[in-house]
């Protein structure tokens, strides 16, 4: 044939332009493209091959990847379907840009979130090509035998100019020729191709070979004086992928330490082993299939999202996967893959696509289940891994009704024995006993077992129990599940005297009258910040303490949601100071010797050595007031 030579069919001359410079946000995804359609016309070719309609051997169907940084090309060669001349002319130069000056009409007017929706729907995968190259040459031969199968040459300079020729290819397949520009000229790095190839090719379902690696192989026969196997360097060609990902399988096949090896696949700088997993795989309404791995969490800090890598026919799409998979899931490690999620769009394009809408719903009610039999099937277990995994569900059931309805079967509460519960279980156990005057259930809890003793102590004096709270997400979980609880309140031990909390009759009477009262505060307050402690007096029994310091539920309860986002933040309190309750108990002997000593020395000695008692339980006494605590409690006992 003799070299034809012709122009796209495109008026506005400036659609290479726009797919160089804007069409795609990355210009790495061009690899990606190209890579893919490789593997499209491998498998067509397989699918021909299982009809009946190509019936040579099909051989080695391995795709290459070839840099030459001497020629600055970079070759994509696979031994697909291939094309005749009549089908580059009509996928390549007529398909591809059939709606081209549409195309640039609207992308010229379209938002970003539109402009990304629109460039799946032009058939423009191949011409990705052009944001790194100035020439593209495409080698093809269609795989048919007799009529025209002669191989085809294409080329074009990144202008609406092209030209078609005969070419010398003998094999079928596909060959796409990219000659690198020099601002891309980092697509010639070896380093650099391979990241690329992992990143998005790494479970494509045809092998993948790029440059080439060394392994020891056995030597029949020989050992050495050890009695050991002995072993020669090999250099082989490197195959870069894993066409037969575990998620593609069979979970009744596979075995838990399949799951654990497929995890150190996807994360192969993660020294823990997952606690356990959630195979994935539905064909109705959508089809979809993945592997979601609960990780073991030791800090909260550790906490990382973006640890789910979303695959459509397992090419690699994102892995920031807000609005895809529900955003308390975003938390967990895995892949998810479904043809129905199309490749070239924005993510915000994703979140109003009804199909990912049924999908993130179905992985949510996935989660749910498989909870729930973990938690049916064996509870020992279960309770074991439970703070591991508390963060999921409670995430879950703050942020997803369906989930709370469904999980609140089997979440657990935790008290300070180390005990678990079920919501139902927990509420049997504390029954009558944590019920104030007015018949309101309230639920006692600590946050830190160690700073808490004394109130935890002065809880369980009473016959209470005290549930521990020690999550980064629990005081938002208590505000959730506290407006679900009818008739119910949760309130941290040490928010106030236990008798306050739990208020069961009228306060006993008091040792001192309002006057002395007065005389007291008047007394204390010379030796307490005013901004920071606020000081009450209460009527309790002799033994109590003679201060005690609380705050207030409702103020410390929103200082700490702020840390983790909400609270204070949310109702424009941002930056709540610290704050403080100082109780005063009225009946202890202590707080009336206070009044009978004159001396304003040994009186102020006395009331802050009390204080200093108050602050040293509530973990606050740091710094020269400690050194001044210590010094001073020498001179007393003295």
């Amino acid at each position: 044939m003799t070299t034809q030579k012709g122009t796209i069919n495109v008026k506005t001359e400036n659609i290479f332009p726009i797919i160089k410079k804007f069409l795609y946000s990355d210009h790495e995804i061009f690899l990606r493209e190209l890579v893919s359609n490789a593997v499209d016309a491998t498998q067509k070719l397989k699918t021909l091959a299982s009809m009946g309609k190509f019936n040579d051997d099909l051989g080695d169907l391995t795709i290459h990847i070839e840099a030459d940084k001497k020629k600055k090309t970079l070759t994509i060669r696979d031994r697909g379907i291939g094309m005749s001349a009549d089908e580059v002319d009509k996928y390549i130069n007529q398909i591809a840009f059939s709606s081209a000056e549409e195309f640039v009409k609207k992308f010229k007017t379209k938002s970003e979130t539109e402009k990304n929706a629109i460039i799946g729907r032009f058939g423009l995968g191949f011409y990705s090509s052009f944001m790194v190259s100035d020439k593209v040459e495409i080698r093809t031969k269609t795989y048919k035998k007799g009529g025209a199968t002669k191989a085809v040459h294409w080329e074009c300079d990144g202008s609406p100019d092209y030209s078609i020729s005969e070419d010398k290819k003998s094999d079928h397949g596909t060959e796409i020729i990219l000659h690198i520009d020099e601002e891309n000229k980092e697509f010639l790095e070896d380093h650099k191709i391979t990241e690329l190839l992992t990143k998005y090719c790494k479970f494509l379902p045809v092998p993948i070979q790029f440059g080439m690696e060394t392994i020891h192989e056995p030597i029949e026969g020989e050992k050495d004086k050890d009695g050991n196997q002995k072993t020669e360097e090999v250099s082989r060609p490197k195959i870069i992928n894993n066409p037969d990902p575990l998620w593609k399988k069979t979970p009744s096949d596979l075995k838990d330490e399949d799951y654990k090896a497929f995890y150190r696949e996807l994360y192969p700088y993660s020294f823990d082993e997952p606690l356990f997993q959630i195979h994935l795989n539905v064909d109705y309404p959508f089809n979809l299939t993945g592997i979601l791995y609960f990780p073991k969490v030791k800090k909260d800090y550790e906490l990382q999202r973006n640890k789910i890598q979303l695959y459509s026919n397992q090419v690699f799409v994102t892995d920031s996967v807000e609005g895809i998979v529900p955003e308390f899931l975003t938390l967990l490690h895995g892949v998810i893959d479904s043809p129905d999620i199309p490749l070239n769009v924005s993510r915000s394009y994703l979140q109003s696509d009804q199909n990912v809408k049924k999908i993130s719903s179905y992985i949510t009610r996935k989660v749910a289940d498989k909870l729930a039999e973990l938690f049916k099937s064996d509870r020992k277990a279960f309770e074991e891994k439970w703070d591991d995994i508390k963060i999921f569900i409670e995430y879950g059931m703050i942020s997803e009704p369906k989930f709370y309805d469904k999980a609140e079967k089997f979440v657990l509460l935790k008290n300070t024995e180390g005990k678990y519960f079920t919501f139902e279980e927990y509420k049997k156990l504390i029954g009558e006993t944590q019920k104030d005057k007015d018949n309101k259930l309230v639920y006692l809890y600590a946050t830190n077992v160690d700073e808490q003793f004394s109130y935890i102590e002065s809880a369980k004096e009473r016959g209470y129990d005290v549930l521990l709270m020690d999550g980064v997400l629990d005081n938002h979980f208590i505000q959730n599940i506290e407006q679900k609880f009818e008739n119910s309140s949760f309130a941290r031990v040490d928010s106030n005297t236990i008798d306050k909390i739990i208020v069961k009759e009228e306060e006993a009477p008091s040792k001192l009258d309002d006057k002395q009262k007065d005389q007291v505060k008047e007394v204390i307050e010379k030796h307490v910040d005013k901004a920071t402690f606020e000081v009450s007096f209460e009527n309790m029994s002799e033994s109590e303490m003679p201060m005690t310091i609380t705050q207030n539920e409702f103020m410390r309860r929103m200082k700490d949601m702020e840390k983790v986002g909400g609270g204070g933040m949310m109702m424009g309190m941002g930056g709540l100071p610290d704050s403080y309750n100082l109780v005063v108990n009225t009946n202890n002997s202590l707080i009336s010797k206070v009044l009978e000593e004159k001396d304003e020395t040994k009186q102020g000695e006395l009331v802050s050595q009390m204080l200093d008692l108050a602050k040293l339980s509530k973990n606050l006494l740091t710094g020269k007031d400690l050194n001044d605590f210590v010094k001073r409690s020498i001179d007393l006992i003295g």
